[in-house]
């Protein structure tokens, strides 16, 4: 096998996050000789696509990871925690998507989208601990402050972050789906999810018994931030509510300047890789045009009110730009490892 070219397996393929990673490696070129898809029981034998090529979802075990160089955990957070292991053991690298391996002893949480803007990209290790891919709200906050610090010190911040149906998975996605039918069909919403009612409505929690809970989520968000940034911009001020919306994270980000700052300063320090900024209230951001986007997009104003303060209206779908972080992740704690089984 070529030394650049990986074999790869995603735990989870037939979510949406592992989905969207399937299409993310295919899209971007990804160095992949081998994309392999599995699954739990409940999705076995499904086709399922993988760039050009349909494949049917396997199971987990000890035999399927053999020589794989990278295992990607799409699965849900009970599953990575049982099935993990045995990827480690074969010697693949890991990369978790699901948020499973959180806070375990080595386990880093990482954005190279982060660690390209602060310029400290971390040291190759010849054995690579687990990864935790950053919560993609986390990434858009850290990213956009962090570029904010360019046109000068940030006094303080304040962020209202909208989440998406589908940061519940396919669970989510069908059950706001149902609620809204039921709505209109004047029939019971059924809430076995969210355990509350969340199409046509915004709520800052969910109902008895909803796991994760909207909180634990903030706390993630909130908890990420402060680890990819160490201390270089303050964390801001955070309320995540729970949008009628299916796919993208929507955010009103306050911030107020030290300094008297010009938009078009803040601008351009804002515009660059993976920020796309939009002064044309017809291109407004929305979930709508971030969907399937790359970039973040992202529109500024001025405070009506308060001077050296402005408003950061922006979008980003998160689905795809978690699995872009994870493919670049992959390709960071591959590179110094041993191909297959580390003896």
């Amino acid at each position: 096998m070529s030394a650049d070219r990986m074999r790869v397996a995603i735990v989870g393929g037939a979510t949406l996050k592992g989905r969207e990673l399937a299409d993310v490696l295919t899209e971007h070129s990804f160095p992949a000789r081998d994309v392999r898809l599995l699954d739990d029981d409940e999705p076995l034998g499904q086709l399922e696509a993988a760039g050009d090529e349909t494949i049917f979802g396997q199971s987990v075990s000890r035999e399927q990871f053999e020589h794989i160089d990278v295992a990607f955990f799409a699965s849900d957070e009970a599953f990575t925690r049982r099935t993990w292991r045995l990827a480690q053991q074969a010697g693949a690298a890991i990369v978790d998507l699901s948020y499973g391996l959180e806070g375990q002893n080595g386990v880093a949480v990482r954005s190279p989208w982060i660690e390209r803007e602060l310029g400290r990209p971390q040291a190759l290790e010849l054995q690579p601990a687990p990864v935790v891919v950053a919560h993609p709200a986390a990434v858009v906050l850290a990213l956009l402050l962090l570029r904010l610090q360019r046109a000068g010190p940030v006094r303080s911040a304040a962020a209202t972050v909208v989440e998406p149906a589908s940061e519940r998975g396919r669970r989510g996605m069908d059950e706001l789906h149902e609620q809204t039918v039921s709505l209109l069909s004047f029939r019971e919403l059924p809430k076995e999810v969210f355990k509350a009612q969340v199409a046509f409505n915004m709520i800052s929690g969910y109902g008895d018994g909803a796991r994760p809970t909207l909180a634990a989520v903030e706390r993630r968000i909130a908890g990420h931030f402060v680890q990819l940034v160490s201390g270089i911009v303050p964390a801001p001020a955070l309320i995540l509510l729970q949008g009628p919306s299916f796919h993208g994270h929507a955010f009103a980000l306050y911030a107020e300047m030290e300094r008297s700052t010009e938009t078009a300063e803040l601008i351009h320090s804002l515009a660059s890789e993976h920020i796309s900024v939009t002064q044309d209230p017809a291109e407004s951001p929305s979930n709508v045009n971030a969907a399937g986007q790359d970039d973040i997009i992202l529109a500024v104003r001025p405070d009506r009110q308060r001077a050296n303060a402005f408003w950061l209206w922006a979008a980003a779908d998160n689905l795809r730009l978690s699995a872009l972080n994870a493919a670049e992740c992959a390709q960071i704690v591959a590179a110094a490892r041993p191909k297959g089984k580390v003896q």
